[in-house]
């Protein structure tokens, strides 16, 4: 009995085979041209897809807005980008090879075995693709258009529109927004809790302490909330009981964010039960298992995520410092030949080395130990400070921005090689090393361009 459905298997095959070499033959002779197309369809004006295969229909149609939702076999939004790749790749189908100008047996090529159907603005009849067998010799599609009489053959590259399911189509976030429109975070996890707000472009924390916070780690946190996806739907519809369920009626993270711009404030729910993470949010009606691990970032204190650089700029765009430190008073000024000077007029060069040397220092100024909520600044030798250094800054653009930062230099610990400093625009202090202090001048020549020397005349032997 096996013997026999193996030869019969094998027949099958052979004819098979027989019947692709003879049209790979054939159609050799009726090679598409570069051009050629099955479709001509503008993209932009498909608002409904069905996709037909495996006894499995999918639908898609655009709504109101233009954002694409699956109607079949479940109601849920759509990933735009998803379904537009549909769009995209069938709009303009190009004939990779036209096999018969009249194909008459369409099951020699088993079509359909898919089937694409397409409906476009201001038009009520659809454009169906009918997808069959993929051939083993170079794995395009034959197919034929509703209509149309040839067979043709399709671009492999059609292959991984077919192989998606229908979780490969659906919108996996929870909610979509641009990390710039957030001004106001509150962040409640296990072991930590911090408020922290945006203004003039930089974070700062209200709570647990009042600090400068590092632009670059909260908008870490807030990626790691925005690019949230779903690996799988743990429920479509949450309820109470499913709230209760998942942990997310008393979740271990919660944060809010605050989105004045679009008048928006959400809260985003997690919960993690033994392997698995929970989340949702509360303008969402899914509760999600994330495929990403985004609770070390939302772990994180705010003693980790604050900023701890003196001050933040680049050396590049300096344009003037001012220098006061004893009876030292210097200001020096950078001209658009980038050399330095002592004055406006440019009169007396300054040695540009020297003074980009110490902004360098100040600008890599980072706190060994912070001293937030100080005494007064007598304390720390800052009301007649040691030194004080203001910084311009100018950033090129087609608005450029002017910029200045003051820092202020008070009591040094010999012993432990460190200086208190302090940014006069920040409420708190920080202990920094005191290196930097060996490149300030002890006087106004120090920092000047040294003079040629001169050559002494050649004797007259």
């Amino acid at each position: 009995m096996k013997f026999k459905t193996t030869l019969i298997l094998l027949v099958v095959f052979i004819i098979l085979l027989a019947v692709i070499l003879f049209v790979d033959k054939k159609g050799k002779q009726e090679q598409a041209g570069p051009e050629e197309k099955l479709t001509t369809l503008k993209s932009a004006d498909i608002e409904k897809i069905a996709l037909k295969r495996d006894n499995e229909t999918l639908n898609f149609k655009k709504d109101d807005k233009g954002e694409w939702m699956i109607t079949e076999p479940q109601e849920a939004k759509a990933d735009n980008t998803e379904v537009n790749q549909i769009a995209d790749s069938f709009a303009e189908l190009r004939i990779e090879r036209v096999v018969e100008k009249e194909g008459a047996d369409l099951k020699k090529y088993q079509i359909p075995q898919k089937e694409v159907t397409l409906w476009t603005k201001g038009n009520t009849l659809p454009v169906k693709i009918l997808i069959g067998m993929e051939n083993p010799l170079d794995n395009t599609y034959f197919a034929q258009k509703e209509g149309d009489k040839r067979i043709v053959l399709l671009s492999s590259s059609l292959k991984s529109t077919f192989d998606k399911k229908f979780f490969d189509f659906r919108q996996k976030d929870i909610f979509k927004f641009e990390t710039g429109e957030v001004k106001k975070i509150q962040l409640q996890a296990k072991d930590t809790r911090w408020d922290a707000q945006k203004k003039d472009n930089e974070w700062f924390f209200d709570k647990p302490l009042r600090a400068l916070a590092k632009e670059s780690k909260i908008t870490s946190v807030l990626d790691s909330l925005s690019n949230l996806k779903a690996k799988e739907f743990a429920a479509e519809d949450k309820k109470a009981d499913e709230l209760k369920k998942f942990g997310l009626d008393k979740p271990e993270y919660q944060v809010v964010l605050t989105m004045p711009a679009t008048n928006k404030e959400v809260t985003f729910a997690l919960h993690k039960d033994k392997e698995k993470t929970y989340a949702t949010t509360s303008l969402s009606n899914k509760i999600i298992v994330p495929e990403s691990d985004v609770l070390p970032e939302l772990e994180k204190k705010a003693d980790e995520l604050r900023e701890n650089k003196v001050i933040s700029f680049n050396t590049w765009q300096t344009s003037k410092v001012a220098i006061k430190k004893g009876a030292l008073n210097l200001t020096l000024i950078k001209a658009q030949n980038d050399k330095w000077y002592f004055d406006p007029a440019q009169k007396q060069e300054a040695d540009g080395s020297k003074i980009e040397s110490l902004v360098r220092k100040i600008e890599g100024l980072e706190a060994a130990e912070y001293i937030d909520a100080p005494k007064a600044l007598a304390t720390y030798g800052l009301d007649k400070p040691l030194a004080e250094t203001t910084i311009w800054t100018k950033e090129t653009g087609d608005k450029p921005v002017e910029k200045s930062f003051i820092i202020l230099v008070g009591n040094q610990d010999k012993e432990k090689k460190q200086v208190v400093v302090k940014n006069a625009r920040l409420g708190y202090l920080f202990k920094v090393d005191s290196a930097f202090l060996d490149d300030f001048p002890k006087e106004a020549k120090d920092w000047k361009v040294p003079e040629p020397e001169k050559k002494e005349p050649e004797k007259k032997k």
